[in-house]
């Protein structure tokens, strides 16, 4: 006889995350006395103690540990097999997921997701964002369904397909006050050796991150995002290329001093993508609204934009 179920399970995960009995009870729309009863219940066929008791607050123990880490496979199994089915019958997903990069504000996507949202009432729709590599990843992890501006080309291996959006110019900038704007020359490397660059960091868990313009033993300050980027070279911390549609009103109103160097940041190619297996109607449609003429063109419109609210970074 089974002594599991994924009721029990949901239970069991949710507490943890939770870390107590009533705040899973919330989370889970149930009674606390409901989630305690399945607790109870589950120990008891399972001859073991799941969870240790701290007054109000619960932690599990090591045989409740190995449950839930194992568990949350079958609950994740669960769940996708939902989707498919679902899917199958109705040819929509339950959920889809787009994968934007953080160089692009998710609003950028306004006008279609509000035209999704009409015809798609059974599909939720998550906007997840990532920076360089950390895209594609998502993408072949099974994290998002679909890349909207991812930069470069895919990693080999192949499993997904692509088109191009359209391209991107970057420009080389610094504040006012930083040294390398005195120089009235085209810079080279030992111009910027000395001198420490801002570099945004790729969010790519197991694949290669990618690392663009950075020599050996370059002083670096590393941050979350292109927007954190642009800030700190803002504030005069550091160097950097910037794509030129986030940093030309910065440039325009004298806040960054755009610099000529020997070696130039090449335009970037930013790609929709998407995995070659089976999809539903919510990819097909995606897929159709982001093949219309001058989809990128608004996305560069809504690039981060530098935040002149603050004269700079404290």
């Amino acid at each position: 006889m089974l002594r599991l179920s994924l009721d029990a399970l949901e239970v069991v995960d949710a507490i943890d995350r939770r870390g107590s009995f009533s705040a899973a009870a919330r989370e889970l729309f149930r009674v606390p006395s409901t989630v305690s009863y399945t607790v109870a219940r589950l120990e008891e066929d399972l001859g073991v103690a799941l969870f240790e008791r701290h007054g109000p607050r619960v932690v599990l123990t090591q045989a409740g540990q190995e449950l839930l880490r194992e568990g949350r496979h079958l609950l994740k199994a669960a769940e996708d097999l939902e989707h498919r089915v679902r899917r199958v019958a109705s040819g929509w997903e339950t959920e889809f997921a787009i994968g934007i990069d953080s160089m692009f504000a998710p609003i950028c996507l306004r006008a279609e997701i509000e035209a999704f949202c009409a015809v798609a009432e059974q599909t939720r729709l998550r906007i997840a964002q990532e920076t360089l590599s950390g895209t594609w990843e998502s993408l072949l992890d099974h994290r998002v369904d679909l890349l909207v501006g991812a930069a470069g080309d895919g990693p080999s291996g192949g499993g997904y397909g692509s088109v191009p959006l359209g391209t991107m110019q970057f420009v080389f900038a610094v504040a006012p006050e930083h040294a390398l704007a005195r120089l009235r020359r085209p810079l080279g490397k030992g111009d910027l050796q000395a001198h420490r660059a801002i570099v945004a960091a790729d969010s790519a868990r197991r694949l290669a991150p990618r690392t663009v313009g950075v020599m050996l033993g370059q002083d670096t300050l590393t941050v979350p995002d292109m927007r954190s980027k642009l800030d700190f070279q803002l504030a005069g911390l550091g160097f950097g290329f910037l794509p030129k549609a986030c940093a030309q009103a910065a440039i325009d109103a004298g806040r960054l001093v755009a610099l000529e160097v020997e070696e130039p940041k090449p335009d970037e190619t930013f790609h929709l993508a998407w995995r070659t297996e089976e999809g539903g109607q919510a990819r097909a449609w995606w897929l159709h609204a982001m093949g219309q003429p001058n989809v990128f063109d608004r996305m560069l419109r809504h690039c981060i934009e530098p935040s002149f609210m603050a004269e700079a970074v404290p």
